[in-house]
Parts: C-alpha cells; sequence; structure tokens
C-alpha cells in the first residue's frame, strides 16, 4: 500500500509544481488519510519540494495506532510535536522555508484567519497559494482497493438495516431505533457510523437528514431510515421507507411508487460521462412532473468515500461529468408536511456499460415492506 500513498502524493506534487508550488500543506484530515495512509488527530502532511524523501507527516501526540486513524505510510518521515500546544501547520511551513521551497500551497478553505496569520508570521518570505480543492478532485475516482472498502462497508450498513427490520418496532422512539442501528454496525465490523443515523417515522418521514426525536413508532407510520457504516475510513449511505404494522394507504403506495421511479430514473443515467446536472435531472423530473418540484432538497445525490458528502455533487446547477469508479449516492425523497414521505437511496459505483452499468453497493429490498 506504500506505493499507493507514493504515487497520489507525487500526482499532487506535480500538480503543485505546474501552478508554481514545490511545497504543500495537507490540513484537512480526510486528505491527509487519502495521501497519508492514515490521520492521527490534528496531524497535517507536508509534501516537500525535494520528492518523497522530504515528505513529512507531522502530529501534535504521538499516534496511538487505533486502526480507526487509518494505518500510515513507513515511507513518511513523522515528527511529534516536542512541546504541547505547538501546532504541526506551523510547524510545516518553517520546514518549508527551510528546506528552500519559495511557495507553499495550503487548503485555504480548511485553515482558520488565524492559523493562516501565523503561517505568514513564522515564513514571511514563503508565498503561500490555494490548493483549490486538488486533492478532494484527485479523490473522486476510487481505485478497486478504495471500492473494495465501500463495498464492505455497504454490507455491514445492510446487515445492520436487516437485523432491524426483524424487529418489533411499534412503541419504540425514533431516538432508540437510531442507537440499536449505530450500535449493530459496530457489532457487525464498522469503525462507527458514517454520519448520524436518522430515523423518521409519521409526519417526520421522508425528511432528509432528521434528527431523531423521542417521537414513537405508530401502527400506519411511515417510517423513513438512513444511515451507513464507516469501515477502514470510508463511509457508504443507504436509506429505505416502510410502513408500520398494516397494508399501505393508496396515498403512501402512490407516492411511494412515484419516488422509487425518480430513484431508479437516477440509477440508470449513472454513466461514465454522464453530465452531474444530467443525472439530478433524471431523478428529479419524475417528482418535478407530479407536483413535487417546490420541496425538493437542493441535489438528489452526492459522491461518498473517506467523507459522506464529497464532491461530485448532483445539483440542478452541478458542472462537471462522471468518471467510471467514482462512488456516489442517488437519494430522491419527497416529505409532505404533516403528513410525511418518502426516502430512497442507495451508494453505487459508476462503471461502464461494457462492465454491467451501475454497481449497487446498497443490495436492502426497495419493496415497500409492512413491518
Amino acid at each position: 500500500m506504500s506505493e499507493v500513498f507514493a504515487v497520489r502524493r507525487s500526482r499532487l506534487r506535480d500538480r503543485c509544481v505546474a501552478a508554481g508550488s514545490a511545497a504543500a500543506l495537507i490540513s484537512r484530515p480526510a486528505n491527509v488519510r487519502y495521501l497519508a495512509g492514515g490521520a492521527p488527530p490534528g496531524a497535517v502532511l507536508l509534501l516537500g519540494p525535494a520528492g518523497d524523501s522530504a515528505d513529512e507527516l507531522l502530529c501534535p501526540t504521538a499516534p496511538t495506532g487505533d486502526p480507526v486513524d487509518g494505518r500510515l505510510d513507513e515511507q513518511l518521515r513523522l515528527t511529534v510535536m516536542p512541546v504541547h500546544g505547538d501546532d504541526p501547520a506551523v510547524a510545516a511551513a518553517e520546514s518549508a522555508a527551510g528546506s528552500g521551497a519559495e511557495a507553499l500551497a495550503v487548503e485555504e478553505n480548511h485553515l482558520t484567519v488565524a492559523r493562516h496569520r501565523a503561517l505568514r508570521t513564522v515564513a514571511p518570505g514563503l508565498r503561500l497559494s490555494d490548493l483549490d480543492g486538488a486533492v478532494e478532485q484527485q479523490r473522486m475516482v476510487k481505485d478497486e482497493d478504495e471500492i473494495a472498502c465501500l463495498r464492505i462497508a455497504a454490507e455491514i450498513t445492510d446487515q445492520a438495516l436487516g437485523e432491524l427490520l426483524e424487529s418489533i418496532l411499534v412503541g419504540r422512539t425514533e431516538r432508540h431505533l437510531a442507537l440499536e442501528l449505530e450500535r449493530r454496525l459496530v457489532d457487525h465490523g464498522a469503525d462507527g457510523p458514517a454520519f448520524p443515523t436518522s430515523v423518521a417515522t409519521g409526519p417526520n418521514s421522508g425528511r432528509r437528514r432528521h434528527r431523531p426525536s423521542d417521537r414513537r413508532v405508530e401502527e400506519g407510520d411511515f417510517l423513513s431510515v438512513c444511515l451507513g457504516a464507516n469501515y477502514r475510513g470510508y463511509r457508504c449511505e443507504i436509506g429505505r421507507t416502510f410502513v408500520i404494522g398494516t397494508t399501505p394507504a393508496d396515498w403512501q403506495i402512490e407516492l411511494y411508487d412515484l419516488v422509487f421511479a425518480a430513484q431508479r430514473a437516477g440509477r440508470e443515467a449513472l454513466l461514465p460521462g454522464a453530465g452531474y446536472r444530467d443525472v439530478d435531472r433524471a431523478a428529479r423530473h419524475p417528482l418535478d412532473s407530479a407536483g413535487y418540484g417546490e420541496g425538493l432538497a437542493p441535489l438528489t445525490g452526492h459522491g461518498v468515500g473517506l467523507e459522506i458528502d464529497e464532491d461530485p455533487q448532483l445539483a440542478p446547477a452541478a458542472m462537471g461529468k462522471l468518471d467510471a469508479c467514482v462512488p456516489v449516492t442517488v437519494e430522491p425523497g419527497v416529505h409532505l408536511p404533516g403528513r410525511g414521505g418518502v426516502r430512497i437511496d442507495d451508494t453505487l459505483v459508476v462503471r461502464q456499460e461494457a462492465d454491467g452499468g451501475p454497481e449497487l453497493l446498497t443490495i436492502t429490498t426497495k419493496e415497500l415492506l409492512a413491518l
């Protein structure tokens, strides 16, 4: 795996050199992990101007070896701050200046104003430029090892959700069910939840990222669940909607069928070369045509990986086209105030048609079940 991380760093370094910066400072944890194999709390990565031999991971305290933080590339030089409270980013800027670098590319969107000023203070002769999402763009296309981690995360998520569906739900609170799902994720091998688990019942159902409350599940409710596992840093997402304890009402069947059709249209549009906005349009069109356009979420899907909400964004104004081996969610939904609604959400990997088209990672049934 060391070679994988070295290649990633080399690719980023080449881009920085082409933009006029021979050195780069990476501070965003997901980006540090992508390039270094691990991201101990507070660590930053310095890509030195002299190549791999100058690459350095600077940490505020010694790494604990916790698997949740990843496994560090042994080729990297490791520096632990000698004084508690020292800022690794400031030390990295000093190191870059001391090695002869004239410019340093930084992640401006991640650095605080105070931290940015501190870099300028310790290395006044160093020209700072913005990496401008270079690492995030590099992360979009996943290699097969990354996809394998996502596939396992999806299997864990499917297992946890499947077990919940076999238990008694009526009378239990949204909060209780969410906590149980997160426990089951860990029981099946997850490092933890990929994001705060959402369980929404009755009038809350269908709301994106609903925060579980003390509302209890009742007969006839829609129950919307959205969860995901974090496995070796890689995060997936699944969302399903069910009816509790009875035959679904006609309005529930009609709404569910509509959202299912929208989600299927979005999934079918996931092909290399498809525009982000075109995938969004495919999923949004059935809901717009049925008169639900006003209340729809600003996007119908997004990338996943080391973060749960990363590029690309599948939204009406999004620019760009999909590549093969890009994992994304497709998650249209409708929420009717006071009544509830439906969300259906899958994680898929964009694949060439010759390879079978989009690879569905989350496979829990999308049939409207009465639990």
